[in-house]
């Protein structure tokens, strides 16, 4: 690996914001082109930290560190990206659903996602499922994530589902679940797609729906 690519890797695994972002424009400057500087530096970093996370060498608040030190990075790069026509891995809208208002889990997933080369927009907290309708609708998302944190709030990804169901949108979006009180049985239950329990198989499970696409 490039030595700067090296720094930048490294940077991310630390969550060192400043360091990732000098590393993002010295390797813009040295002349590397956008997308190996997102696929060999940033997201190889962000792989690393879903492993050491998966293995009990990372908890929580190192994944969310390193993502925010990625967003970083990524917000310097994606001029550079947008030029160089680097494809997204996929779109994702992700959102807690409504009358839930908990967005840490939420905002660990998007950030990881990102991390992962996804397009990621955040609806935010007490999402009505009306707007990830309009999200699949005007967007032209791939895949919907939706996030509940109270087991009161979970029936809402239901009449989610059942909303993008009566729009005649469903064989045209993905739509996975997460959340402490979800589980993969409520996934199947309401026809879900898949059903994540963390941040890091969530990156996992977007990656094999889009292939098997």
């Amino acid at each position: 690996m490039n030595e700067t690519l090296s720094s930048l890797f490294n940077a991310i695994l630390e969550g060192d914001v400043s360091a990732t972002k000098e590393e993002v424009q010295a390797a813009v400057d040295s002349g590397l082109e956008a997308g190996h500087i997102l696929n060999d530096g940033m997201i190889a970093a962000m792989k690393e930290v879903g492993r050491r996370f998966e293995e009990g060498e990372y908890f929580v608040p190192e994944m969310l560190i390193s993502a925010r030190a990625m967003q970083a990075g990524l917000a310097l790069l994606k001029p550079h990206l947008a030029s160089s026509q680097v494809k997204s891995a996929g779109k994702v809208a992700i959102g807690t659903v409504k009358g839930d208002l908990h967005d840490i889990g939420k905002n660990l997933v998007g950030l990881m996602l990102e991390g992962a080369g996804f397009e990621v927009k955040d609806l935010g907290v007490d999402v009505p499922a009306e707007k990830f309708v309009q999200a699949i609708q005007t967007d032209a998302v791939d895949i919907v994530a939706l996030s509940a944190l109270l087991t009161t709030t979970m029936p809402n990804m239901q009449a989610t589902i059942e909303a993008v169901k009566q729009a005649g949108l469903r064989d045209k979006v993905k739509i996975i679940i997460g959340g402490a009180p979800v589980t993969q049985e409520f996934a199947n239950q309401i026809g879900a797609d898949g059903y994540s329990a963390d941040a890091s198989r969530a990156v996992s499970l977007a990656h094999s729906l889009l292939q098997a696409a």
